[in-house]
């Protein structure tokens, strides 16, 4: 399962950093895999709901046996459907998929009474939330910055004026993200309003920190309007991939938890902890999958929706971290696959409908739609096969 988040999930977060041109394929491998490995291990939680977002009742659990063989099933089938939709080249939510996996084994083991209706509707609301979301904040970034620097005479000069802007909004979010979305908020106990004073300094100190060294480095070169944003999407992909090496190892190491949890003590309660040594391997194994298979994701979002420029891939970046951020406060269950599908889209919408590949876009949406059901269709084959042999 890791090695498929690592293959799909965290393929994206660099998919319009390569598809700009930001960054080289095998940069991005090499980039997303360090840090996802240090994500996961050091910023991963370290403690996992044994059931995923609440969506099967946690009665199910009560007897051991039972909960092994529903842990085997979540993660094989949604590691199979990943897999799948990694082999058509297509982005999938691997959150939606465990999630699915695990409403398959609840109704196999508890009945349909077992499944909590109302949060896996919040699930589906989730697929339009994303990327409607998104692509209105790519549409709105890019149009920024195409009135306020790229249509202007001078645009060189304008990019340079405006850089601490857009690169202390860019840490706003990112300095946002780390403190709200990751175990590190909660670490130092930071309320909300602190955050946000926290966040707005630190922005402000690395937006005219930016500046200079972009001066320094930038100075005498030409087109250098693409360039400032290259720099800047580079930081943020990094984000991207640092984040979801910290939240997306939990998919594929908590059903892990909760077999060796069961394994070691005999028991398990509606938490298990989560041992260091297993976050490093759920690490490594997402770094594997970028490695070994991330390219055909990063291809399909980075060049086969539309084309993508640094300016266009910074509206991206900025549009699906915004809106993970934003939604993860409301407390709404947002995928990073489909805020950064969105975002590409809104800023494909920008340059005009003609611009966007509609077949490609109506295929991924397909593919979301199906990632629940099916994943669920084959979990349930899959545990009444493991009752069977264990």
């Amino acid at each position: 399962m890791a090695w498929n988040i690592g293959a799909n999930d965290v393929a994206n977060s660099m998919a319009s950093a390569v598809g700009a041109k930001a960054i080289t394929i095998r940069q991005a491998i090499f980039i997303a895999g360090i840090l996802n490995i240090v994500g996961a291990a050091f910023l991963g939680s370290h403690v996992t709901n044994t059931i995923r977002k609440g969506i099967v009742s946690t009665e199910v659990l009560s007897d051991p046996h039972l909960a092994l063989i529903g842990a085997l099933s979540a993660l094989l089938a949604s590691a199979l459907w990943v897999s799948f939709a990694t082999w058509k080249s297509l982005p999938v939510s691997t959150t939606h998929s465990i999630v699915g996996a695990m409403i398959g084994f609840g109704i196999m083991a508890g009945g349909f009474s077992v499944i909590n209706w109302g949060k896996l509707a919040a699930v589906i609301l989730s697929w339009i939330i994303s990327p409607v979301f998104s692509l209105v904040i790519a549409f709105i970034m890019f149009k920024i910055i195409v009135k306020f620097i790229l249509s202007k005479k001078d645009a060189m000069a304008w990019a340079f004026k405006l850089a601490p802007f857009f690169i202390g909004l860019a840490f706003f979010v990112i300095i946002l993200s780390f403190l709200f979305k990751t175990p590190l908020g909660k670490r130092f106990d930071i309320d909300t309003y602190s955050a946000l004073l926290i966040a707005f300094i630190l922005a402000v100190i690395t937006g005219y920190a930016g500046l200079r060294l972009l001066r320094r480095f930038l100075g005498e070169k030409s087109n250098c309007v693409e360039e400032i944003f290259r720099r800047i999407q580079i930081g943020t992909s990094c984000y991207v991939a640092l984040a979801q090496g910290a939240n997306d190892v939990a998919n594929a190491i908590g059903p892990l938890a909760v077999i060796y949890f069961l394994v070691k003590t005999g028991s398990v309660g509606a938490t298990v902890p989560v041992p260091l040594f297993l976050l490093l391997f759920g690490g490594i194994g997402i770094a594997l999958g970028i490695a070994m298979a991330g390219h055909r994701v990063m291809g399909t979002i980075g060049t086969k929706i539309t084309t993508l420029t640094n300016t266009r891939g910074f509206s991206v970046d900025f549009a699906a971290a915004t809106t993970v951020l934003i939604a993860s406060k409301l407390g709404l269950p947002v995928s990073t696959t489909h805020a950064a599908v969105g975002g590409v889209f809104g800023v494909g919408i920008a340059r005009g409908f003609e611009a966007v590949n509609f077949s490609i876009v109506l295929q991924i949406m397909l593919y979301w739609i199906l990632t629940v059901p099916a994943a669920a269709i084959t979990s349930m084959i899959i545990f009444k096969i493991l009752q069977l042999i264990l």
